[in-house]
C-alpha cells in the first residue's frame, strides 16, 4: 500500500459562492486539485436561455472571470489541477474562453472536456421511449428547457490520464469532481466499490464548500469569531480510501466530527443507498475521529455495484410567479400584515375575474417575524412583535396575471395598513416558473465524449454499467406501529439542541433532516424520542407526505426524509423556506423526553 496522499480543495458550492475560496486554497491550501461545483438543476435552464440569446454564453462565466483569470499563473506555478462543472450547456465556449485566457497569460494549458450529458437534442427520441417522471409517473412535458444526465467520475479520470491540466464538464454528479482525480491518482478500477464509495463521500463532503468546515454549523458560537476568514475544506486522501478532512492553517471555522458529520447528512436520503453513476454507496457505518486540531479522519464507506441507469434532470416552463414584501411596524403589526395580505388577494382576484384571466394557481401569505415557519409551535410572544414583514406570493398561468398582482401589491401602500414601508424599492418582479422533471435513462442511451485540447480521448473505461437492484436500509416510516417504548411519566422535557446537532436540505419536494447525537450515549434516548411519527406530527403543518427515519450508527445519527414538504421545491415553491434549510434548526427547538437519571447525569436538567 502506497503512502501517497492526494489533497483536494473544495472551492465552490454553487454559482455565487465566495470568490475568497479559490484564492485561499490556491495560495495557502497546498492542494493538488482544486474542484469547483457551479451547477444546480435550475442553473441549467438559465444557462440554456443565455446560450439561446448568445451562442458564446451558456457556461459559468464566473469560473473564467473570478477564478481562472486572477489565479491562472499561480495555479500553473504550483502545478494545481482544476476540475469544474462550469461548462454548463456550452462546453465549447467555456473551453475557448480558457484557451484565450491562457494565450493572453502566456501559460501553456491542456484543457480536458467531458460532454454527453446534454440530452435536449434527443427530446423526440425520449418521447418515443415513453419516459416517466421518477416519483409522479407523469409523461415528458411538451417542451423542455434543459435535459441533462448526471455523468460519473471515470470520464474526468480519463481526461486527466490524457494529460489535462484543467477538466471542464457539463452536468455530472457533484462528487465526481473529486472522485475523478482519485481514480486517476490511485488507479482505482470500476469494481473497486469500497474505494469508489469513499471517493463519493470525499466529493459529498467537499461539494458544499465551507459547510464542511464550520459553515452553517449548529454551534455557530464556536465559529463566529472567524467568519471573516472562514476556512474552506481540504480532503487528504490515501490509496485505501481513508481520508482526513481539514482546512488551511490560520483560517476561521471548525473541522470536528460534528461539523463534518453535519455535512455528511446534508441532502441525503437512505444513507445505505446513496446512488452514484459509478457505485452504490453505503455511508451508514462511516466513522469520524478527531486526529488533531481541525483534522478529522473519515473511514468506513462501503460500495456495491451501481445501477444500470443515469438520473436525468430536465426543466420546463410552467407559468409565472411574483412575491411582494412590505415592512409593517407598530402595535398589532402581525395582525395588520395578515389582513393586508388577505385584502390584496381578495381585491386582485376580483380584478382577475373581471378581466377573464382566471384565478391564481396558488398563493401563500407569510408574516415573517411571527414565526410562521413554526406553525402551531410558534411562541405566543411572536404574535406581539412590533416589526414584521408581509410576504405575499402568487402563481398564475399567464404573465398578465402576475403583472396585475405586482402593480396592485404596490398600489395598496396608501390604502390599507398604517406603519407600512417597502422592503425594497420598486414593484415586485414577475418571473417565469421553471419546474424540475427527473427520470432514469439506461446508460447505453448516453454517449459520453472525452477530449483534451479538442482531440478525442480513447479510454478503456468511461461508463460503469451495473445491473441495478440496490438494497437499502429498513426505515421507520410514519404511520407504522411505534418502534420505541413510550417515555415514562416522570421524564424531563429537554430541548433537542442540548443533546444533538442537526442540518437539513432539499431534494426536489423532499427535505431531509440529519440529527447527530452530541455524545454516543445520547443516541438511545434520541431514537426513543424521535420516531418518524413524532417528526411527522411536528412538521404536520408543512409535510403532506410520509416521514422516513434511517440510522447512521457510525456517527451516532439519524436521517429523516420528509416527503411532499416543500410545495414542489425550488422556484416553483411559495414556501418561506423552499429548500428545507431551516427545518433542522426548527426541530432542535422541540422538547424531547429524557429519563430523570440521565438528564441529571448528563447535566441537561431544564432550568
Amino acid at each position: 500500500m502506497t503512502d501517497k496522499v492526494v489533497r483536494i480543495g473544495g472551492a465552490s458550492g454553487y454559482w455565487g459562492d465566495s470568490a475568497a475560496a479559490p484564492f485561499q486554497l490556491v495560495q495557502s491550501g497546498h492542494v493538488d486539485y482544486l474542484i469547483l461545483d457551479y451547477l444546480a438543476e435550475i442553473t441549467m435552464s438559465i444557462l440554456a436561455k443565455a446560450q439561446a440569446a448568445d451562442p458564446e454564453q451558456g457556461y459559468a462565466t464566473d469560473f473564467i472571470s473570478r477564478v481562472m483569470k486572477p489565479l491562472l499563473g499561480e495555479i500553473s506555478r504550483r502545478r494545481i489541477k482544476v476540475i469544474a462543472n462550469a461548462g454548463g450547456v456550452n462546453l465549447g465556449a467555456c473551453r475557448r474562453a480558457l484557451e484565450q485566457l491562457a494565450r493572453e497569460a502566456g501559460v501553456p494549458l491542456k484543457i480536458g472536456t467531458v460532454e454527453g450529458d446534454n440530452l435536449l437534442p434527443c427530446t423526440d427520441e425520449l418521447r418515443r421511449r415513453d419516459i416517466r417522471e421518477m416519483t409522479t409517473g407523469e409523461p415528458l412535458p411538451e417542451r423542455l428547457m434543459s435535459a441533462n444526465a448526471y455523468l460519473g467520475a471515470f470520464p474526468i479520470a480519463a481526461a486527466l490520464e490524457a494529460g489535462a491540466d484543467i477538466v471542464v464538464t457539463g452536468r455530472c454528479v457533484d462528487s465526481a469532481l473529486a472522485a475523478g482525480p482519485l481514480i486517476h491518482e490511485f488507479g482505482w478500477k470500476p469494481d473497486d466499490y469500497d474505494r469508489l464509495a469513499a471517493a463519493g463521500l470525499v466529493g459529498h463532503l467537499l461539494e458544499c464548500g465551507a459547510q464542511a468546515t464550520g459553515g452553517n454549523f449548529t454551534d455557530w458560537e464556536a465559529t463566529e469569531t472567524g467568519w471573516e476568514n472562514t476556512g474552506y475544506p481540504i480532503a487528504e486522501v490515501r490509496a485505501d480510501g481513508s481520508f482526513v478532512m481539514t482546512k488551511p492553517a490560520g483560517t476561521g471555522g471548525l473541522v470536528s466530527p460534528l461539523s463534518v458529520g453535519e455535512q455528511m447528512v446534508y441532502e441525503i436520503g437512505d444513507p445505505a443507498a446513496y446512488l452514484l453513476p459509478d457505485v452504490s454507496c453505503d455511508f451508514s457505518h462511516v466513522a469520524m475521529q478527531a486526529v488533531g486540531a481541525d483534522r478529522v479522519r473519515v473511514t468506513g464507506a462501503r460500495g456495491r455495484e451501481p445501477s444500470a441507469s443515469y438520473k436525468v434532470s430536465a426543466t420546463y416552463a410552467d407559468g409565472y410567479g411574483c412575491i411582494g414584501t412590505f415592512v409593517v411596524a407598530g402595535r398589532q403589526a402581525v395582525q395588520r400584515a395578515q389582513r393586508q395580505g388577505e385584502a390584496i388577494l381578495g381585491k386582485t382576484r376580483g380584478m382577475l375575474e373581471q378581466l377573464h384571466l382566471g384565478d391564481y394557481r396558488k398563493t401563500a401569505l407569510q408574516v415573517v417575524g411571527s414565526e410562521s415557519l413554526y406553525g402551531p409551535h410558534a411562541a405566543p410572544r411572536a404574535l406581539q412583535n412590533r416589526e414584521v414583514v408581509l410576504r405575499l406570493g402568487v402563481h398564475h398561468a399567464r404573465r398578465e396575471g402576475v403583472e396585475l398582482f405586482s402593480k396592485e401589491f404596490v398600489g395598496s401602500a396608501l390604502s390599507m395598513s398604517p406603519g407600512l414601508t417597502a422592503l425594497s424599492p420598486g414593484r415586485p418582479r414577475p418571473t417565469p416558473l421553471v419546474r424540475l422533471y427527473s427520470f432514469l435513462l439506461d446508460k447505453d442511451q448516453v454517449t459520453v465524449d472525452v477530449r483534451v485540447d479538442g482531440q478525442p480521448v480513447a479510454a478503456t473505461h468511461i461508463v460503469t454499467k451495473g445491473r441495478g437492484g440496490v438494497p437499502g436500509s429498513v426505515a421507520d416510516r410514519s404511520g407504522q406501529p411505534a418502534l420505541a417504548t413510550p417515555a415514562s411519566a416522570d421524564a424531563m422535557q429537554v430541548p433537542l439542541w442540548r443533546l444533538a446537532v442537526a442540518r437539513s436540505g432539499d431534494k426536489g419536494d423532499q427535505a431531509n433532516i440529519g440529527v447527530i447525537a452530541r455524545r454516543a450515549e445520547y443516541l438511545p434516548v434520541l431514537r426513543a424520542a424521535l420516531t418518524a411519527d413524532v417528526v411527522k406530527r411536528y412538521f404536520a403543518h408543512l409535510t403532506q407526505g410520509i416521514v422516513e427515519r434511517f440510522d447512521l450508527p457510525g456517527i451516532h445519527a439519524m436521517n429523516f426524509l420528509l416527503h411532499a414538504t416543500l410545495d414542489g421545491g425550488g422556484v416553483v415553491s411559495l414556501h418561506l423556506d423552499p429548500q428545507g434549510k431551516t427545518y433542522g434548526q426548527m426541530l432542535l427547538d422541540m422538547p424531547i423526553a429524557v429519563p430523570p437519571e440521565e438528564a441529571r447525569r448528563w447535566g441537561v436538567v431544564p432550568e
